[in-house]
């Protein structure tokens, strides 16, 4: 009977082994965080997957990783270009997307085909234009690795090294690029608080009859500045579905009222990430604030929250904007960017 019960403990405390879970940041006024049962964040996890999303080991010529076209000091983006070259040079389609609080978002990419961070990490590594590499190649790169073969043991013990697991791995380290200590946020923490004119811009933006951004971009509700969900903002002028050369989320759904329609980025970091839109057709705040203020055009599915779209904008001062500029710019967050967390790893080794 002691034998017995000395195995049972014994097989208790090795059960008991393993990854050791990720303690996130304290979140204040940002919404629960949904983490995949199948896929808990951990230490040894992130640590792997940050070394796979500098690795150029995932492209085919091992000249491209993840961080080309997502670099840490523009919020992981690739500013100032519009379009990202990817292996051989190649342009991308799209504006390259900013990294962070992606936990939150139901949909990635513009056009929201990716369903969550896992599978959006397969889209980049298999895309010609981008990294060129098949996935099975890939995870016998992996998988010879002695650099890797320990790391993938102590995040997923005996697991079999896939391309699922490497897509777990880089969507845990992606996770933790959480944005959350601008201006803005020690604001709503009581921790310092707006100028005059960066309050008076706050006002404007959620000013149904002025900025009116608060039905797309969330500043008083949470803390995220975005619905995450996906709008016709009115950018090109449509009166039939063909009209599109960018059919934005409608390519992925077929559905007419769904052409021109992408996804609504974050308030948060545009300091950082210029040029903006999906097409990067604005070098500058002031250039996006000139077409919600007078150049919005009218399409036949435009979104319902454009309101003043029949009058080619919201039409504001110069003072205005220059208001709304200094209030959007308190939602930068410096720190995010020169986060030692967040870097490149292989630096220093």
């Amino acid at each position: 009977m002691v034998f017995v019960l000395l195995g049972a403990i014994v097989l208790g405390l090795k059960n008991t082994e393993g990854p050791t879970p990720y303690q996130f940041p304290e979140l204040k006024f940002f919404p629960e965080m949904p983490v995949p049962d199948e896929n808990p964040v951990t230490v040894e996890g992130v640590e792997l997957g940050r070394y796979l999303f500098y690795d150029p080991i995932l492209s085919r010529d091992y000249s491209f990783s993840c961080s080309s076209c997502h670099k840490q000091e523009t919020a992981f983006c690739d500013s100032p270009k519009a379009f990202s070259e990817g292996i051989d040079g190649k342009s991308m389609a799209r504006n390259t997307m900013p990294l962070f609080n992606l936990a939150w978002y139901p949909e990635l990419f513009w056009d929201g085909r990716a369903v969550s961070i896992e599978d959006q990490v397969f889209h980049p590594v298999s895309a010609n234009n981008e990294m060129d590499m098949d996935w099975i190649i890939a995870a016998k790169r992996i998988k010879e690795s002695e650099f890797y073969q320990p790391k993938f043991k102590a995040a997923f013990g005996e697991m079999k090294i896939d391309s699922i697991l490497i897509s777990k791995a880089i969507a845990q380290f992606e996770r933790t690029l959480i944005s959350n200590n601008s201006k803005y946020d020690k604001v709503i923490r009581r921790e310092t608080v707006l100028t005059q004119e960066e309050y008076e811009g706050f006002n404007l933006i959620n000013d149904q009859s002025k900025g009116n951004c608060l039905h797309c971009h969330t500043t008083d509700s949470d803390a995220l500045g975005t619905t995450a969900k996906f709008s016709n903002n009115g950018l090109d002028a449509a009166f039939d579905p063909n009209a599109y050369t960018d059919k934005g989320k409608g390519g992925i759904t077929g559905q007419a009222e769904d052409y021109g329609r992408f996804k609504i980025p974050s308030l948060r970091n545009l300091a950082f990430t210029a040029p903006y839109m999906h097409d990067g057709r604005f070098e500058t705040l002031e250039e996006v604030l000139d077409f919600y203020s007078e150049g919005v055009n009218v399409s036949f599915n435009i979104d319902s929250k454009m309101g003043s779209a029949h009058r080619g904008g919201v039409h504001l001062t110069k003072g205005e904007k220059q208001k709304i500029i200094a209030f959007l710019i308190t939602m930068s967050d410096s720190s995010f960017i020169k986060n030692p967390d967040f870097g490149n790893p292989f630096i220093g080794e």
